[in-house]
This record gives C-alpha cells, sequence and structure tokens, in this order.
C-alpha cells in the first residue's frame, strides 16, 4: 500500500469518527494533513520518529500492539500529544480548521489503524524500511544504539 492509499484511509478513519467537527472534512484534504504530520522526506510513512517517540515516552507496549498482528492498542489524547508534539497537533488542527481537541482525538482514533496497516502484509513499508537500514540485521544495530 503506498503513503497517500495509507493517508486517505486514514482520512476516512477520522471522517467517519464520532466527532461531529471532523464528519464534513475532505478527505483529501485531512489525507494531506496527516502527510505533513506522519511523512518522511522521502515520501513515506516517518515510522522511526513514532518508534524513538514511543521509547521516550513509555508508549512501546502501545505502539507494539499497532505494529504486531493482534489487537491495536487504543492512545489517550495526552499520548498523542506526547507522541506527536503539541505543536504538530496544533498545525495539523490548523490545516482542517479544527480544535487542537478535535485534531487529538481524530488522530488518537486513526493512528493505531493507521500505522497496523502500514506495518502488515506483503509489501509493507516495514518491509521497504527494513530494506533501507540492510534489513533486520541492520535495524537491530540502528535500535541497539538508539537504545544502548
Amino acid at each position: 500500500m503506498d503513503l497517500m492509499d495509507l493517508l486517505k484511509v486514514g482520512g476516512s478513519l477520522i471522517q467517519g469518527n464520532s466527532d461531529d467537527a471532523t464528519t464534513g472534512l475532505d478527505v483529501g484534504d485531512i489525507a494531506n494533513a496527516l502527510g505533513g504530520l506522519l511523512g518522511n522526506s522521502e515520501g513515506g510513512l516517518d515510522l522511526s520518529s513514532l518508534v524513538s517517540g514511543l521509547s521516550q515516552n513509555g508508549l512501546g507496549e502501545i505502539v507494539g500492539s499497532w505494529l504486531g498482528n493482534g489487537e491495536n492498542a487504543s492512545i489517550s489524547l495526552d499520548q498523542v500529544k506526547d507522541l506527536l508534539g503539541s505543536d504538530k497537533i496544533t498545525e495539523f488542527a490548523s490545516q482542517l480548521g479544527l480544535s487542537e481537541e478535535s485534531a487529538a482525538g481524530a488522530l488518537a482514533d486513526a493512528l493505531p489503524q493507521v500505522v497496523d496497516q502500514a506495518t502488515s502484509g506483503e509489501n509493507s513499508m516495514v518491509e521497504e524500511m527494513l530494506a533501507k537500514v540492510g534489513g533486520a540485521e541492520g535495524a537491530m544495530n540502528m535500535l541497539g544504539k538508539m537504545f544502548g
């Protein structure tokens, strides 16, 4: 699944969530705002920033559930703010004309499923990322440096 397809999935999750503020938003606009929030300079999902943000904020178990094949753990509004940073949430909210609370709530609803879809199945973004860092061994070396 390429990044824009993935971002559109996130956009439709946000559009269809329980917050009335997001109901009338355009899926393409949401996808573009998500791309600015979660994308990297190479046109992919910036999973490495998410993973390092999680390790710094004690959210490893939550994101581990998103990366694994089991049920996705939920993330609270405060945890989303810790993970992504208030500045990025504010920017995302202003791009879509949402309050910061609605933006954080929308992201809390969508992030687990977006990351889960990005990392599951064949041709996932994880396989692509592993190839860039020298396979599983390269990834383990990189993680060792991050947490060593």
